[in-house]
């Protein structure tokens, strides 16, 4: 993983609608649609489950994502915690997860892509900070969230 690499920072928000007013409110953030949907997602124990994902990106920076909470998964607030994960692009998600997990990281959800590569990862180190392995393949759609309306074409 590179720094460089980093791109955008995700809050958890069991109040969605009013976590978005705080953060345009208190920072000037402003924000893409928001997207998502079912997702399928492989646990650490080998389990398959699908849950329901939905967020919206920040069109300013820096790059915020707020996820709406899912209870009993992951994506669920972590009492007095505020940032739930640091979102980086991979270009080798499986190898990246690798390295993380020599480092003492553990797997707490992944997605698979085709060809039996890895979409995204979710790990938590020991202190608890969590880092989101994201396919760069994935890039030009996800970019397309934090456009702004003004300076579509």
């Amino acid at each position: 993983m590179k720094a460089e690499d980093q791109f955008h920072i995700g809050i958890v928000a069991t109040d969605f609608e009013a976590t978005l007013a705080t953060l345009s409110a208190v920072l000037g953030s402003e924000w893409g649609p928001e997207i998502g949907g079912p997702v399928a997602v492989g646990l650490p124990d080998g389990e398959q489950a699908v849950v329901e994902l939905k967020c919206r990106y920040s069109t300013t920076v820096p790059r915020l994502e707020v996820v709406r909470s899912v209870a009993g998964t992951l994506w669920e607030p972590v009492r007095d915690a505020g940032i739930h994960h640091i979102g980086y692009w991979s270009d080798d998600v499986a190898a990246d997860v690798a390295e993380l997990e020599r480092h003492g990281y553990l797997i707490e959800a992944t997605r698979a892509a085709d060809a039996g590569r890895l979409f995204f990862a979710f790990l938590c180190g020991v202190n608890g900070f969590r880092v989101e392995l994201v396919d760069r393949a994935a890039e030009p759609s996800l970019v397309r969230c934090w456009v702004r309306p003004s300076d579509v074409q």
